[in-house]
């Protein structure tokens, strides 16, 4: 039992994210200013893009990434049912019809086959989400949205470091949304970015970030003299602050460090239930980087021993942080009255939504955390086990 409560995905944040809040707060420029402009453009080298757009949340990201598909009524967007509620709520804000398709049961990420078998006429746009830093399989879905003429939002919510066969996650399908939430991989306490190609799309998903103004505060109030804005769309306020940007700018370099860490976590974590019955993650598939965010196990009675309820209460109680990463979508009740959706039409998502337990994977882990995680999992799936014997 540890002395003290192990919080799930607690970021690392160091003193120079610190000093930088510091700074902004001395300097008295908070809002959007000088350090989120800087962060796009350290984000886009990052990523080898020419344009990216700073906001305050990947849900606002992904709002505006659909917004940019000019949704009419009745338009549909195909996601994948093993997501956060974000991504369909973005498509549902955006005036869209979100259709679901299920995942492969290895990998928990959208299948091309499903997504092929769910076109229909008014299709415009498939939203992909690479499910725990792992990437979709790109190819096929590319050349279905190159056969059907439609475009391809990446989810990447999970996946800032993630590649696929030499290329960047975000930087395959036409716009892709980043998270900067707290338990993520790079922190900015609640933040997103849009990276694209496409100079016109960020350009119109900045205007819509502010207002629908033609000029944010920084252009407006900068040294540079006064800026007269005009308001050219009804948009939101979805901009990303200084405050936030200063945590990001110093996340930023550190991310291969932190990336590197996680992955021995992950490595630790494979090797230590490997004999447990446990469902545990596909193998990382070859010339592609897996972006560790997420270590998910699978936890059924008849493999371990061990529910999967059973398996939160149980960590919980020994003081060991968890999250479910994700009851399927059609298992909501918003989403089942609205739309009629029932969990079994999703099959593969439904089972894995039923029996996955997430576990701590962080920069901060320190290796008595780790070892404190796996001897909680080993003895609950043995003492379980032999109850139940």
């Amino acid at each position: 039992m540890r002395d003290s409560f192990l919080v799930f995905g607690q970021p690392l944040i160091e003193q120079d994210e610190i000093d930088e809040v510091v700074d902004s707060l001395n300097k008295a420029w908070i809002g959007t200013g000088p350090k989120v402009h800087k962060f796009e453009k350290d984000f886009a080298a990052y990523k080898g893009v020419g344009h990216a757009a700073a906001v305050n949340s990947c849900t606002a990201a992904l709002h505006l990434a659909c917004l940019t598909l000019e949704l009419e009524p009745g338009d549909e967007v195909i996601t994948t049912a093993m997501t956060f509620c974000a991504s369909v709520n973005s498509i549902i804000h955006a005036g869209g019809t979100p259709v679901l398709a299920d995942v492969d049961p290895a990998t928990q990420n959208i299948e091309p086959a499903s997504i092929e078998s769910r076109i229909t006429p008014r299709t415009r746009a498939i939203m992909v989400v690479h499910y725990a830093g792992r990437c979709c399989d790109m190819d096929a879905i590319m050349a279905i949205a190159e056969r059907h003429g439609l475009k391809v939002i990446e989810d990447c919510a999970h996946a800032i470091e993630t590649e696929y066969k030499g290329r960047k996650a975000g930087t395959i399908g036409h716009i892709g949304c980043f998270s900067f939430y707290a338990t993520k991989n790079i922190v900015t306490g609640e933040g997103g970015m849009l990276i694209s190609d496409d100079k016109a799309a960020i350009d119109r998903c900045k205007i819509m970030a502010l207002h629908g103004m033609s000029a944010d505060a920084w252009a407006r109030f900068s040294d540079a003299g006064y800026k007269h804005y005009q308001v050219v769309d009804h948009g939101f306020k979805y901009n990303m602050m200084d405050l936030q940007a200063a945590l990001g700018l110093h996340q930023l370099p550190r991310i291969d460090r932190y990336w590197n860490h996680r992955r021995v976590v992950w490595e630790r974590y494979m090797e230590a239930f490997a004999d447990l019955g446990l469902g545990l993650p596909a193998p990382v598939e070859e010339n592609t980087r897996h972006a560790y965010h997420l270590y998910t196990i699978r936890v059924d009675a008849a493999c371990c021993g061990v529910e999967r309820d059973q398996m939160l209460e149980a960590l919980r109680a020994r003081n060991i942080g968890v999250g479910v990463h994700y009851l399927s979508i059609p298992e909501h009740p918003y989403y089942q009255k609205r739309f009629g959706w029932k969990p079994e039409e999703t099959p593969h998502a439904m089972a894995f939504g039923r029996e996955t337990v997430s576990l701590p994977l962080s920069a901060k882990l320190g290796e008595k955390d780790v070892d404190d995680v796996i001897a909680a999992v080993r003895d609950i799936c043995t003492t379980c086990s032999g109850a139940a014997r």
